[in-house]
């Protein structure tokens, strides 16, 4: 990243127009990358919307591909990413509280920031194209300001900027907080959960920035449907790049580059996008020991449907069949679209609310999947825009939902049978306080059950050991198994 001087707009222009995401169709137009990119950050923020819902969108509606399209996406995730960092940067260059700044306004300078401090933008060329871009959505009012705040941003390098906000912040924690951009809250829970599993402080600074590095895609081979083998050579004929076999879960194969819906194994549901931690820990209930019947499985939060398709291709090998229940409509939509490659019989879709499922069907199950709703802290990677909205509040209210349907879940399985708690955050309030707790409130009621080694069983099936495999509840992590945070305890009903 250079530091450069700041040409005219002429040259500016020319130089922004060579540059990724350029538009050569108007030379009074805004670049539609960047224009794209806004668009899904006001959405983010003033909608409460997704961004992997809004981009691909309005991408098509913009007719952008190949290389446009791959800037406008690294400039939308990237700054939802570090908002956290860029606004330490931009308080430290507005002449006012940042809260006083109009959101767009904002949205604007934040893209600036990024391009000037994380992207490979020439300085002048981004500072020109983001300005042109207020001045556009905004007037020129507006465009003056971003140009006097992004001057100011461009006077120090990215790494003088770091260095600047860890020296200037008051204490450990709020200094990583800004740099690695999360909520303080967060990097307190995130530090508590490594020393609950035994880790080492010194991995927070690597786990919180492995939440901002772009995730590889995989997909899951859906056993009986098509092996990883074969995935492996569609992919390399309809994607190119290499392809490979995951190194955590013998289903998955990891892609180097191409839209996998271009497959048409995926497209026909034989293979499904889904991490790798999420497809291990439905692995690891699918072949936990097991003694007598093994006829019915239950999924009990099942939408949008990745576990359930992967629970179920299981199910239809051994001959069981798989009962997968979700509340919200939409989401038993998805969860039907996800199974429809399997045999038919073998998956039954309830709509319903899972909390009821030991009360109405007691010790009705061989296998139980609790993929409990959680606060996604596990997969801040993939879903940029959750670390700003989650508060602490939202981790409380969600665990008595977990304790909940945990205990439904330990009821609806028979003795005997195992039950799979699962949570993609590794909070500790949403993972071993909550089986803790409700271990103890069921013991008292004369319902009793075991802890199994998950960290045991992860060995047995994953192609390499994660790294938390000796401990008895497994956690994984995105610094070191390169998998969503996810969680899982399994445990036998006795």
């Amino acid at each position: 990243m250079g530091r450069g001087g700041h040409r005219g707009r002429g040259a500016g222009r020319a130089d922004a127009r060579r540059g990724p995401g350029a538009d050569s169709r108007s030379r009074g137009a805004p670049d539609p990358a960047r224009t794209v990119a806004l668009e899904t950050l006001t959405k983010v923020r003033r909608d409460d919307a997704f961004a992997n819902l809004v981009l691909p969108a309005l991408l098509d509606r913009e007719g952008l591909s190949g290389r446009d399209a791959g800037f406008a996406t690294a400039l939308t995730y990237g700054t939802l990413r570090l908002q956290g960092r860029y606004d330490a940067v931009l308080t430290r260059c507005v002449d006012r509280p940042l809260e006083e700044v109009d959101g767009p306004v904002l949205d604007v300078l934040r893209l600036g920031a990024h391009q000037l401090l994380a992207m490979r933008v020439p300085r002048h060329a981004a500072v020109w194209a983001t300005v042109d871009l207020a001045a556009h959505a905004l007037g020129r009012g507006a465009a003056s300001f971003v140009n006097a705040v992004l001057r100011r941003v461009s006077a120090l390098y990215a790494q003088e900027w770091l260095d600047r906000l860890r020296r200037e912040a008051p204490d450990a924690t709020a200094a990583l907080a800004q740099v690695e951009s999360h909520p303080q809250w967060v990097v307190k829970a995130m530090r508590q959960a490594l020393v609950s599993c035994g880790r080492g402080v010194e991995e927070l600074p690597a786990l919180l920035g492995a939440d901002n590095v772009d995730p590889e895609v995989a997909l899951c081979a859906r056993p009986g449907l098509i092996s990883p083998e074969a995935l492996v050579k569609e992919a390399a004929s309809a994607l190119g790049g290499e392809p490979r076999p995951g190194a955590t879960s013998p289903c998955a194969v990891v892609l180097t580059g191409g839209d996998p819906g271009r497959l048409a194994s995926v497209r026909r549901g034989r293979a499904g996008v889904e991490d790798e931690g999420s497809q291990l820990v439905a692995l690891l209930l699918a072949e936990a020991g097991l003694e007598g019947r093994d006829e019915r499985w239950l999924d009990m939060c099942a939408g949008p449907g990745g576990k359930a398709a992967l629970l179920g291709a299981r199910a239809a090998q051994r001959g069981a069949r798989l009962v997968a229940t979700e509340i919200a409509p939409h989401r038993v939509r998805l969860l039907e679209s996800a199974v429809r490659a399997l045999p038919p019989g073998t998956v039954e879709v309830r709509q319903g609310d899972a909390r009821d499922a030991g009360s109405q069907e007691p010790g009705a199950y061989d296998r139980v999947l609790l993929d409990a709703p959680c606060s996604g802290l596990g997969s801040l990677r993939r879903r940029p825009e959750a670390r700003w909205r989650r508060r602490p509040a939202d981790v409380t209210e969600l665990a008595e939902l977990q304790r909940e349907l945990l205990a439904s879940a330990l009821r609806a399985v028979r003795r005997g049978g195992v039950v799979a708690y699962v949570t993609c955050s590794p909070h500790v309030l949403e993972t071993s306080l909550v089986v803790g707790d409700v271990l103890k409130r069921l013991a008292r009621e004369g319902l009793e059950a075991e802890l199994l080694h998950a960290g045991d069983a992860a060995t047995r099936v994953a192609p390499r050991p994660p790294a938390g495999a000796e401990r008895q509840m497994l956690q994984l992590w995105p610094h070191l198994d390169g998998t969503d945070a996810m969680f899982c305890a399994l445990l036998r009903r006795t």
